[in-house]
């Protein structure tokens, strides 16, 4: 039996790479994410993978007996490694050109992990959440989905053959057993060890052995569903079943898991069901479709690079022309690589062993130069050059910064010990971790008091006058460390209507319940634009180094008094006093509406009559990892300021 042509499955392909797209392209509407389950779309891909693969090796094995190893690795070989190897070497130079020295080896390493079909493992190993922040500024990320199919197509074949041989007739049951162990496993691990589910082919199989047994039923059937009602419905569930998921899913939900089911289950009955009589099938067969199906491997290939370099260099800044005009890009580019790698590399009248000679010559090429990358720790990029020489005594990954300023917070006790202190329960966004800190590093200063914060992980369960707050407000007040504080002191990040509308019922609630102080908004400072180090969010004192480097010729850890005292000009100069002095005249209104102290953050962080506001400590380190958080060395220098000009005064 032939496997005919099906463009409709050229359709899935299109749908799967668009959601994928979407979703990493984060195009929103008036607030609204509508593809932030897009990711499912790498799910689809490993049905009609799994389906497609299944169907050829089986159909060889049924009609001839045994299997070409060597044709079905010359056909993988052709299809994934010329695209993924041009798309390697393309993004070099860009790579050179703006990743920092640290950036610069993970992306070399993750490179040479994708050379050897392993990606998935090192990006497990390294760390990388899928979806994070952070996980936006790799390149190759996304290659993770292609190692795990690429041991797929290593493994399954050999597993197959076996069992073709010597367990024939339990076939079947075999594959089911596998699909349903997988799926127990990816719904387990997705719960206590998400990064191995996600990343891992055994939590993954069972999508691709979803397509396995589609195919297995279609060659011993010799046909799939010919009930013409089945046919008519079905597709169009599958469809609803994709389209839900790509809607209503989200990255924090566990996956791959039983709600995975869900699109696999819709994968699966558009497949079997689709039947060119049916409107679903007639759209997915569009020229539309099956165009984009046919670049989809490019598309992915390409998507990703495009976006990562687009975040680090903040060629989008979220407008959303912008993000259109980039999926325009990666269209167009998607088509060339299409048309001039792929297709003439798939072509059979170019002899393997030219094409294979050519890829091993660029492999080896690849393996050299990132190994030469990983070797220099990345000190040969363009951004280094820029950068040598001035950050020995301060890190300029300001990310870096801030996770070491919430782990200090996160990892202090969720409880009062003392019984003589007053208690001081800090409440708040981020800004109350700051504030925290700020107090716990210079707990000597402060005998009389005891400072806790409410909620840490991450800002994740911290107290938000951005939402409508009633649940959280209620789980609040009857919080035990609620109960035992003596004095509530809130510091937030106050910008919207909403957040002083939240404010004013919080203060409505609890200021007959506890004493409360309100504290203003942390200094605001304008953002510094410098191209190719956008990726490392430059703060001033950052920008500021570099803008003076070749005037100064200093490194940050022999910074001057006079150098420290510019820095700290450079801060005042660069404060956003209209925005702040808007906010705070808000704050200070509702503190005197409702009889409640307030205090003025900027009596510490400044001095205005001498036109400084400090950016810089005593020791020359930064004050703030991005344009108002501390440091946690800016926030031990800003508890010594608060105690020398007796900022802690409560009435």
């Amino acid at each position: 039996m032939k496997l005919n042509y099906r463009p409709e499955i050229d359709g899935l392909r299109a749908i799967a790479v668009g959601a994928v797209i979407l979703y990493h392209a984060q195009i929103t509407f008036f607030g609204f994410q509508p593809f932030k389950g897009g990711f499912i779309g790498v799910d689809i891909f490993f049905v009609i993978s799994g389906y497609l693969i299944s169907f050829i090796i089986l159909k060889e094995l049924i009609t001839t007996g045994s299997f070409s190893f060597k044709h079905f690795y010359e056909r993988r070989i052709r299809r994934i490694l010329p695209a993924l190897l041009f798309v390697i070497l393309v993004s070099l130079p860009f790579a050179w050109i703006y990743l920092i020295p640290s950036r610069f080896v993970d992306f070399s390493e993750s490179i040479l992990y994708s050379l050897g079909f392993s990606s998935n493992f090192y990006f497990h190993y390294s760390g990388q959440e899928y979806g994070a922040e952070v996980g936006g500024l790799k390149p190759f990320l996304h290659t993770w989905s292609l190692s795990a199919e690429e041991q797929y197509y290593i493994l399954f074949p050999i597993v197959l053959l076996i069992t073709f041989k010597y367990l024939r007739k339990f076939l079947i049951y075999i594959l089911i057993f596998g699909f349903i162990i997988s799926l127990v496993l990816a719904d387990w691990t997705s719960k206590n060890y998400p990064s191995t589910s996600f990343y891992f082919l055994h939590t993954r199989m069972w999508e691709l052995i979803a397509g396995s047994i589609l195919a297995y039923f279609e060659l011993i059937k010799g046909h799939r569903s010919k009930n013409k009602s089945l046919n008519l419905i079905l597709p169009f569930i599958g469809l609803i079943l994709i389209g839900h998921s790509i809607i209503f899913f989200d990255d924090k939900m566990h996956h791959p898991s039983f709600y995975t089911l869900s699109p696999i289950i819709g994968v699966c009955l558009m497949i079997w069901f689709s039947n060119q009589n049916n409107l679903i099938t007639k759209i997915l067969s569009t020229k539309l479709f099956v165009g984009v199906g046919l670049i989809s491997y490019s598309l992915y290939l390409w998507h990703y690079p495009f976006f990562a370099f687009n975040r680090i260099t903040y060629f989008t800044q979220g407008i959303l022309f912008n993000k259109i005009l980039l999926i325009i890009i990666i269209l167009l580019v998607s088509i060339f690589s299409y048309y001039f790698v792929e297709r003439p590399c798939r072509n059979k009248q170019i002899h393997f062993r030219k094409i294979f000679t050519l890829i091993l010559i660029v492999i080896l090429s690849l393996i050299i130069i990132n190994s030469y990358v990983v070797f220099k720790n990345g000190k040969i990029s363009y951004v280094y050059k820029k950068i040598e020489n001035i950050y020995l005594n301060n890190d300029i990954l300001n990310e870096n910064l801030r996770v070491k300023s919430w782990k200090y917070a996160n990892n202090y006790p969720q409880k009062f010990q003392s019984l003589e202190k007053i208690k001081v329960l800090i409440v708040g966004d981020s800004h109350s971790k700051d504030l925290f800190n700020v107090f716990i590093q210079n707990s000597n200063l402060f005998p009389k008091y005891e400072f806790l914060k409410y909620g840490n992980h991450w800002n994740n369960d911290s107290l938000s006058f951005d939402e409508e707050n009633e649940v959280d407000f209620k789980n609040f007040n009857k919080s035990k460390i609620f109960s035992k504080a003596d004095i509530i002191m809130i510091s937030y990040h106050f910008d919207t209507k909403k957040s002083f509308d939240q404010l004013n019922i919080f203060l409505e609630k609890f200021k007959s319940k506890k004493k409360i102080i309100l504290t203003s908004n942390s200094n605001i400072y304008l953002s510094p634009k410098f191209s190719i180090f956008s990726q490392l969010k430059l703060t001033l004192f950052d920008y500021f180094l570099i803008k003076n480097k070749k005037e100064k010729k200093f490194i940050d850890r022999k910074l001057s008094k006079e150098d420290k005292n510019e820095i700290n000009i450079y801060y005042h100069e660069n404060l956003d006093i209209e925005k702040l002095d808007n906010i705070n005249t808000k704050l200070k209104k509702l503190a005197q509406k409702h009889d409640v102290q307030i205090l003025k953050k900027q009596d510490f962080q400044c001095k205005m009559n001498e036109k400084i506001c400090f950016g810089v400590t005593d020791q020359g380190k930064k004050i703030y990892y991005d344009n108002y958080h501390y440091t946690l060395e800016g926030a031990k220098f800003f508890g010594k300021r608060i105690f020398d000009i007796n900022w802690l005064k409560i009435n």
